[in-house]
């Protein structure tokens, strides 16, 4: 692939990132009268409304503006707009009792619900450590020791190993079934290890690098297939397989059929989350100064799974799962998948120098630029195959800013290094 057209791909995802992507955020998510974050946008950009303020949007939101103005965006004002965030998920969010940020709250800071989610505590570690990273503002690293602290007392399962996830307000664990208190995921580990990864990269200190360490082994030994080396959405509290399930307050329902299973249930793995564990792990690795070459099976594995069953190559993008032996379930094209897709290319072309994942990189970023930014700056939460629109809001709760800002910093992070690579390599042979 030739320097001029990496350059185009960097070109426009900074045009984007710059003058549409961060700007729609800028100019409407802070909430000048109560604090934190407006998450809720209708597909025209407006706010539409919903009277709530989620932990993960409130934390996610931090995240963006701290990591946006961490890579030098924004003159500083990202970095004021993401203390605006963290001063109410401290004041409003947190449990001064208990402990812990409480799940939801109503736009004006009153408690919603007050159960204690891993999920949501994972993105509080990871967006608090990253707000300290990018301020030097020592409160984001505070409350994500206290955070991570409180998981190793009420969360870890010293038995079975990992976190239990699913906690009542004073950190008893809830019930079985669609309460969760029985099962484990992919999801909140996968996060917890990009937490964890966050917080040593802050605090340099040993535990929070020894429980990166630990929960990077566990991922790879019980939650990846050992076969195929893909992700299993969820698990019993020992470790077997269960069936993917609804939970009663966690992301995703309406995707789900009406008695509350998944289709496929105990047979899919997501495209998006495979690739997005991968480069994610690389990081990990990367932060605690450790090898590739100890995960360098699976890592290949989650990339090449993607590559050979999960891009459109016809239409371009990435579906959303299918089996772990390769058959599309879901054609159809989420904005998150597309996200992680693009930085995983990116790294997987990085490290390993084979063409198809510039390729995949090439379908998906065609993808993203010609059918999923819609034209007030955010990106289109789901799509056909083909490219149409299914769901045409901008953000709530779940659908925010986390997903597409990151993709395009660390994207263009990664584009600038390879070319100037591919510079240096042309300055030697002339």
């Amino acid at each position: 692939m030739r320097i001029e057209q990496i350059q185009g791909y960097r070109d426009q995802a900074y045009q984007h990132l710059t003058t549409a992507l961060l700007p729609f955020w800028e100019t409407r998510c802070v909430d000048h009268v109560n604090g934190g974050f407006i998450t809720h946008f209708d597909h025209a950009g407006n706010d539409s409304g919903e009277d709530e303020k989620s932990l993960i949007a409130q934390s996610r939101t931090v995240y963006t503006f701290s990591a946006a103005h961490r890579a030098g965006y924004g003159e500083g004002r990202y970095a004021q707009i993401a203390g605006h965030g963290v001063d109410f998920m401290i004041e409003k969010m947190w449990d001064k009792e208990n402990g812990g940020f409480y799940w939801l709250m109503n736009r004006k800071g009153d408690v919603a619900i007050d159960e204690k989610i891993v999920y949501g505590h994972s993105f509080a570690i990871y967006s608090l450590s990253e707000y300290t990273l990018a301020t030097g503002d020592p409160r984001g690293l505070e409350y994500a020791e206290k955070v991570f602290d409180l998981l190793q007392i009420h969360g870890a399962d010293i038995h079975y190993g990992g976190y239990f996830e699913m906690f009542l307000k004073n950190w008893d664990l809830k019930g079985s079934g669609s309460e969760g208190g029985d099962r484990k995921t992919l999801d909140a580990h996968m996060h917890l290890m990009e937490a964890f990864t966050t917080l040593y990269e802050a605090s340099g200190k040993q535990v929070h690098r020894r429980k990166l360490l630990e929960i990077i082994e566990l991922l790879v030994a019980k939650v990846m297939h050992p076969e195929y080396g893909t992700g299993i959405p969820q698990f019993w509290a020992d470790w077997r397989v269960a069936p993917q399930i609804k939970f009663d307050i966690i992301w995703g329902w309406d995707r789900f059929s009406e008695d509350g299973f998944k289709s496929s249930a105990e047979d899919n793995t997501s495209y998006g989350h495979n690739v997005e564990f991968a480069w994610l792990l690389m990081h990990a690795l990367d932060i605690a100064g450790e090898p590739y070459d100890c995960y360098e099976n699976q890592i290949l594995k989650s990339f090449n799974h993607a590559v050979d069953y999960g891009i459109d190559w016809e239409y371009g993008g990435v579906y959303v799962e299918g089996s772990h032996k390769g058959m599309v379930y879901d054609r159809e094209k989420e904005f998150w998948q597309q996200a992680e897709v693009l930085i995983g290319m990116l790294d997987a072309y990085r490290v390993y120098q084979d063409e198809k994942y510039l390729k995949a990189y090439d379908a998906t970023h065609r993808f993203v630029f010609n059918h999923m930014i819609s034209p007030v700056g955010e990106w289109l939460p789901l799509l056909s195959r083909d490219g149409e629109p299914i769901w045409r809001h901008m953000s709530h709760s779940w659908k925010v800013n986390y997903h597409s800002v990151r993709s395009m910093v660390q994207s263009i992070i990664r584009l600038d290094k390879l070319i100037n690579k591919m510079n240096s390599v042309e300055s030697h042979t002339l």
